[in-house]
């Protein structure tokens, strides 16, 4: 007499992920009845010893920010986190910025969930983009993170169009599955100093080595790159930080 077989429930996909961030990141406010006065005082306060910074400069980053929390939440961020540095240079201040939005997005039905072919999707499209804006070819590639396996990573130049400007924007995709599930979460990184986007292009690996999902042990060294931790984030909802 055969005993009876007991199916296994299908795992559950996480609840919660964790990323670390450099001390010299700030979170950004998301929460639309609070983010412009939020984020006039953070940029205010960092630019303070700054005073080589114009007024017209301080409202450009102020107003740029803005637009980047406006976007972030428009398309459900689950977090979005910046950093300002001034620094003195000859011909008056650099200033470096950079922002990294995180996200959750589910495939299209009828469209492939592999990995491999969202990437290579990626690598035709940037190609088909490099043609016609004269902007260099972006890359693609699959990359291995130490806690969470394979990634998709996507590199490239693009113009960002900020009131009726064109602002060339170094921009790092990293796509990472999210298990149990369908969905993807992205960690969507970019600067504006496109002189030095292999610096930041470090920076920015160095926050998608250290992401997590809950249940894994967190033993990265405080000493990382990337240290700053911000961890027990919702992976399905957007996180509003004030």
């Amino acid at each position: 007499m055969s005993e009876p077989t007991t199916e296994q429930p299908e795992a559950a996909a996480p609840a919660e992920y964790s990323l670390r961030f450099p001390d010299s990141w700030w979170h950004l406010d998301l929460d639309p009845s609070t983010r412009d006065a939020s984020i006039r005082r953070r940029i205010e306060a960092q630019v303070e010893k700054a005073p080589q910074l114009t007024r017209e400069q301080l409202d450009g980053l102020i107003r740029s920010t803005r637009r980047i929390a406006r976007e972030a939440h428009a398309q459900g961020a689950l977090r979005a986190s910046g950093m300002i540095r001034i620094l003195r240079a000859g011909g008056g201040p650099l200033v470096l910025s950079a922002t990294a939005v995180v996200l959750r997005i589910s495939i299209p039905e009828g469209e492939s969930e592999d990995l491999a072919d969202l990437v290579m999707a990626a690598g035709v499209q940037l190609g088909t983009d490099a043609e016609s804006s004269g902007l260099p070819p972006g890359e693609v590639e699959l990359v291995e993170l130490p806690h969470v396996g394979v990634a998709g990573r996507i590199s490239r130049i693009e113009d960002i169009d900020h009131h009726g400007k064109r602002v060339p924007t170094a921009v790092r995709h990293t796509l990472v599955p999210v298990p149990n599930s369908h969905d993807y979460l992205v960690l969507a990184c970019s600067t504006p100093n496109v002189d030095l986007a292999e610096q930041f292009y470090e920076v920015f690996d160095a926050i998608a080595e250290s992401l997590r999902f809950d249940g894994q042990a967190d033993t990265t060294d405080a000493a990382d790159p990337a240290a700053g931790a911000a961890n027990g984030s919702p992976v399905g909802e957007a996180e509003q930080e004030k």
